[in-house]
């Protein structure tokens, strides 16, 4: 008998949701033990399907398919591919390190907890979910409990900021679904699976250049594609330190993979015919990003911007389309999302204490929290792309793949890596290495338990900079393929 593991994932969160239900007020301790529990059993289970994974092959595996909506010819199909493995296990983690790190929520805590496995559910959903309308319910569920997570346990000018994301991300919402209808009713098959839509090749150029950029728009929103990003870095601010590390490590990913699965999949035609508008405005992004972060002082907003660039990466490899930039976009999804929940962690691990992220008031951190110091440091030299650290294979292959078919907006991109070294390097050399700050002598350093979701994360960073084929070989057939 075959385990519906890609079930079982989905269900982890969302029995998570409904014991928490059932806790009584008061009760915190068990409300962090059954959170903890869950997200336990969901990493190993995408640890281990990950592991089973056949690397060899291209199409996807671990399908699961029962009847749901007969009326509509929709269905319950789950199955992954080289991508949606990628970013099951990246949402697995950031789950786990996120819900460590959510233990130093102390108000609220049984709604927190549930909102955010309701979150995660519907991510996990999304990435495995292979029925388009199924996929549009997991999406909105996935965005929807961002409002309240930011509304009632953010910080800097919440309000403004959940209801300027939640707009905006609506928005986005809006635009797929109309291309979720237009596709259904152009199918000659009338179905929403997303295997049957993508092989059927029923859908003409003209049809597929309307409907694409609804998809990119749409999705794009969410992946903070420039210029419509600026909701993006507000939301990072205000959000409690967990969810911006779910908001940057992998809500902005489901926005990329929803441009790759239901737009240059479904229509590549469309694709190829609005490539360079797509690679311009991602070109764009990232120099516009890697250029304003370098203005902050605030650290949260630097790495809101930071990630606006490297979200423009993502969508430039996506905008090239050949085989090499494909597979190191969905790297580049990955090494992203691991290495901003790192910083967010770290960053609010200093909030925590001081209740400042002013750049200026920090200064010689590195004697005083050197674990904290050091997977920030990691992160830092990650996000600009040094050698060793899982940044470098993902740019290297996005820019390299880029050229290809985009030289000159490749060679206006480039120029964003020094931009990136020259705000990173002088972060770290003020807030670590500096003379010391009005807020340093308060800082103590991490304790074991919570420390553990950071010091993972950084090894991961490590990890998989010096073995990026622990990766790249699952992506890349899915790259060749796609081409084909």
């Amino acid at each position: 008998m075959t385990i519906p593991i890609l079930s079982l994932i989905i269900l982890c969160p969302a029995i998570g949701v409904v014991l928490l239900f059932f806790v009584p007020e008061g009760k915190e301790k068990i409300v962090r033990g059954i959170a903890l529990a869950v997200s336990i059993i969901a990493a190993f289970l995408s640890v281990w399907m990950y592991l089973a994974y056949d690397r060899a092959a291209a199409g996807f595996q671990f399908i699961e398919q029962y009847a749901w909506m007969p009326g509509l010819n929709s269905t319950y199909h789950v199955a992954v591919d080289g991508v949606g493995m990628t970013l099951v296990l990246l949402n697995a983690i950031v789950m786990l390190t996120g819900v460590i790190t959510s233990f130093s929520i102390d108000f609220r805590v049984k709604e927190y907890f549930i909102l955010f496995l309701l979150l995660v559910t519907g991510v996990f959903g999304s990435f495995i979910c292979m029925d388009f309308l199924l996929f549009f319910i997991f999406f909105e569920i996935a965005v929807l409990p961002m409002y309240l997570l930011i509304g009632i346990w953010g910080s800097t000018n919440r309000e403004y900021a959940a209801l300027k994301l939640t707009i905006m991300l609506l928005a986005g919402s809006g635009l797929v679904f109309v291309g979720l209808i237009m596709t259904y009713f152009a199918s000659d098959v009338r179905t929403f699976d997303f295997i049957t839509l993508r092989d059927s090749g029923g859908f003409s150029p003209s049809f597929q250049n309307i409907v694409y950029p609804l998809m990119f728009l749409g999705f794009g929103t969410l992946a903070a594609v420039f210029p419509f990003h600026n909701w993006s870095p507000d939301g990072h601010v205000a959000a409690p330190t967990a969810v911006s590390m779910l908001h940057a490590g992998v809500l902005m990913k489901l926005g990329a993979y929803g441009v790759l699965r239901y737009g240059i999949e479904l229509f590549p035609q469309g694709a190829v015919h609005w490539g360079p508008v797509a690679a311009t405005m991602a070109a764009g992004g990232v120099v516009y990003g890697a250029l304003v972060a370098a203005q902050q002082t605030d650290l949260k907003y630097m790495i809101g911007y930071s990630s606006v660039s490297h979200m423009g990466l993502v969508m430039f490899g996506l905008a090239a389309g050949t085989p090499l930039a494909i597979n190191g976009a969905v790297y580049q999804m990955f090494s992203h999302g691991i290495m901003t929940a790192l910083f967010f962690s770290a960053v609010g691990f200093f909030y925590e204490q001081t209740h400042s992220r002013n750049i200026n008031e920090y200064g010689g951190l590195a004697r005083k929290v050197p674990w904290v110091a050091t997977c920030f440091i990691i992160a830092g030299l990650a996000g600009v792309g040094l050698p060793g650290l899982a940044g470098f294979p993902a740019e290297f292959m996005i820019f390299m793949g880029g050229f290809e078919r985009f030289p000159v907006l490749t060679l206006i991109a480039v120029p964003s890596l020094v931009f990136g070294a020259f705000y990173m390097l002088r972060v770290l050399q003020k807030v670590f290495f500096g003379p010391e700050a009005g807020f340093t002598p308060k800082v103590h350093d991490i304790g074991i338990f919570s420390g553990s979701a950071r010091v993972l994360l950084a090894g991961l960073i490590i990890l998989f900079g010096i073995a990026p084929r622990l990766l790249s070989d699952l992506i890349a057939p899915y790259a060749m393929e796609l081409l084909k």
